[in-house]
């Protein structure tokens, strides 16, 4: 069983994790299985609001979670009237999460993006050389941070082998069911899509 971690922060985009979450969560138990992965979250700090003021309480900080096969970093945030960036505009300039997801990128099976978050692993200049996708209103901003990066912004997701990104907020489903199947077969995927009656991966 491999383990997922989902980073979160002030801000997410709720479906960005949520999504992905279930996907995983749910991946291998239908029929009484036990499941392929183990999922938890992971953030700086000990409680975080996501976009519209979820709050939320991850199961590890940085200075407790234990390394995972899977990271994925999602999306979320943008840039207020007056200017001030949130979520993940934000957090490209958090260098202590950059250094951490640096030293994560060293261990993890698979490195996983939905929306925006591409812009977090753009910054922390693990993109060079490699295509990507993001959500399609931050593609500009994407080609500033990451000017070495191909950019797709038309497609759901881009496999480089080891780092998978996906286009905006719902495209994170289609991404996770992509990996399952990656990872397990197309029929656990489509098992997984069907018990969440989830129909465009049909």
């Amino acid at each position: 069983m491999r383990t997922v971690a989902i980073f979160i922060f002030d801000d997410v985009e709720v479906l960005d994790f949520a999504g992905p979450f279930e996907i995983f969560g749910v991946a291998g138990k239908q029929g009484g299985g036990e499941g392929h992965f183990e999922v938890f979250t992971v953030a700086e700090k000990p409680s975080i609001a996501a976009r519209n003021n979820l709050v939320i309480m991850p199961t590890y900080t940085f200075e407790n979670c234990p390394t995972p096969d899977i990271l994925l970093i999602p999306g979320g945030g943008g840039f207020r009237a007056d200017g001030t960036p949130f979520g993940t505009r934000r957090e490209i300039n958090n260098e202590k999460l950059l250094n951490w997801v640096r030293e994560m990128n060293k261990k993890v099976e698979l490195l996983l993006t939905v929306c925006t978050g591409s812009l977090i692993l753009a910054k922390a200049g693990l993109l060079e050389g490699l295509s990507a996708t993001t959500h399609f209103k931050a593609v500009e901003q994407m080609r500033q941070v990451a000017p070495n990066t191909t950019l797709f912004p038309e497609k759901r997701w881009v496999d480089n082998g080891r780092i998978i990104l996906s286009a905006g907020v719902s495209a994170g489903i289609d991404m996770s069911l992509y990996v399952v199947s990656k990872l397990h077969g197309k029929a656990i995927a489509d098992e997984t899509a069907s018990y969440i009656q989830y129909d465009y991966w049909k």
